[in-house]
């Protein structure tokens, strides 16, 4: 059977999917190469690294922030970053291990660190840039006074995302010596990084206006470190625009619908990273429990999707796919990773089977096998990719972009160019909307 030639709308549409996604690709790298930039070297050569040695202690009291308490029977962690460390999924520079890698694994909870900073004299004012990378959340002190922090800590502490923040020094800052504390919270995690714990990178003092310019740096960079996560997720909902939009003219009706719901999940999942890593909106709790079961629903709506996808779809796929999304909220819930890890296997044996029907019940379709092939890389990584030793993550101009945000940058162009081929055109398509 012959493929059906493309009419003209089919034509504007796939030239439009075609500019569309250059000009998108044209921006995130333009933002990757920006954000990806050093700071400038006067900026840093104006302000001081607070790295080195800190006093350390692990649990909790308020006293501890006061510049009177004698912290000589404390540890020392020193802060000092090998050159060109960086952490593994921004690319934050100046990256160092937690308390976990300074001997205290399996620890979670509170900590503090402090350093006595001497601030040069002058008529400068002075501001402190808060450490980018903490797990998970911090107050920062002078001298026993509050300049703030990320998130909320005490008796029910709410953390969220480590984003660049400035604190203002006092102005009878200038020229003095003063105690500089740290309060840390690091939440429990079930199987924490062997690195994990606390400030990962050291907070920086710098006088007005190069701490704005500094400040103004970390944005740009913690920006291009998701901007991709938000990127794609507009992609996503331009291509359910489409799919919804020529509906009434495609021959693959139910599968553009269900598929639409798994991509608004998909979007939904991709924008929380975006969301926890610039603004405080979601806390670290929730991120995780969304986290843990997003992707459930997800593959079980594309499951049922590409099954009608088939010119006879079949309803054991469809129940399988109910059964698989079942359990995974089963051991999501209880934290059965057999069961989880069984639920995605099942999940995989599906849509591998629905490949293997596409090629067969009918001549080869390079593109919906492919797009499918896709999305079951994105989703399924962990069992498929990481085996023959695909990286997780790869730094183009310094940044890091996922392997998910690769293969979504792939899936989802091929996606809006099979929708585009579902569209009927000629007499039956007419026939369809006067129907409509």
């Amino acid at each position: 059977m012959r493929a059906t030639p493309i009419d003209a709308t089919q034509r504007r549409l796939v030239v439009g999917i075609v500019i569309a996604t250059l000009m998108t690709f044209a921006i995130v790298i333009v933002d990757l190469a920006r954000g990806g930039r050093a700071d400038p070297r006067t900026l840093r050569a104006a302000a001081t690294l607070l790295d080195g040695p800190w006093r350390f202690r692990t649990g909790d009291a308020p006293r501890w922030a006061d510049p009177s308490t004698d912290d000589s029977g404390w540890e020392t962690i020193d802060l000092t970053a090998a050159p060109g460390s960086h952490d593994g999924d921004v690319g934050l520079p100046d990256y160092v291990g937690g308390w976990m890698a300074h001997g205290h694994p399996g620890y979670h909870g509170y900590a503090w660190y402090r350093r006595a900073v001497t601030v040069p004299a002058g008529a400068a004012s002075w501001d402190i840039l808060g450490p980018t990378l903490v797990e998970d959340g911090y107050e920062l002190y002078w001298n026993g006074q509050l300049l703030g922090g990320s998130g909320r800590l005490g008796p029910d502490p709410r953390v969220v995302g480590t984003r660049p923040l400035r604190f203002a020094l006092p102005a009878a800052a200038a020229g003095t010596r003063g105690m500089l504390a740290v309060r840390a919270f690091l939440l429990p995690r079930s199987a924490p990084g062997g690195d994990a714990g606390g400030m990962h990178s050291a907070p920086i003092l710098a006088p007005r206006p190069i701490a704005a310019a500094l400040h103004r740096a970390q944005w740009e960079r913690t920006v291009a470190g998701y901007i991709v996560e938000v990127i794609e997720p507009i992609a996503m909902f331009a291509v359910i625009g489409l799919a919804l939009g020529f509906r009434s003219r495609s021959s693959k009706k139910e599968f553009l619908i269900l598929a639409s719901v798994a991509l608004a999940f998909m979007a939904a999942r991709r924008l929380n990273n975006a969301i926890v890593a610039w603004t405080d909106l979601m806390d670290l709790r929730t991120y995780s429990w969304l986290a843990s079961w997003m992707w459930v629903p997800t593959v079980a709506f594309w499951t049922m999707a590409w099954n009608r996808w088939l010119l006879r779809p079949w309803r054991s796929i469809d129940v399988s796919a109910v059964v698989l999304a079942v359990a995974a909220f089963v051991g999501a819930a209880t934290h059965a990773a057999s069961v989880t890890r069984g639920s995605r296997l099942g999940s995989i044996a599906l849509l591998v089977a629905i490949a293997v029907r596409i090629v067969r019940d009918r001549p080869i379709r390079i593109l919906p096998v492919v797009t499918l092939a896709s999305i079951i890389a994105a989703f399924f990584g962990g069992e498929l990719l990481d085996p023959i030793g695909v990286p997780g993550i790869w730094f183009p101009f310094g940044i890091g972009v996922s392997r998910t945000q690769y293969i979504y940058a792939v899936a989802v162009p091929l996606l809006a160019l099979l929708i585009v081929r579902t569209i009927q055109s000629g007499p039956q398509s007419d026939r369809q909307l006067r129907a409509a």
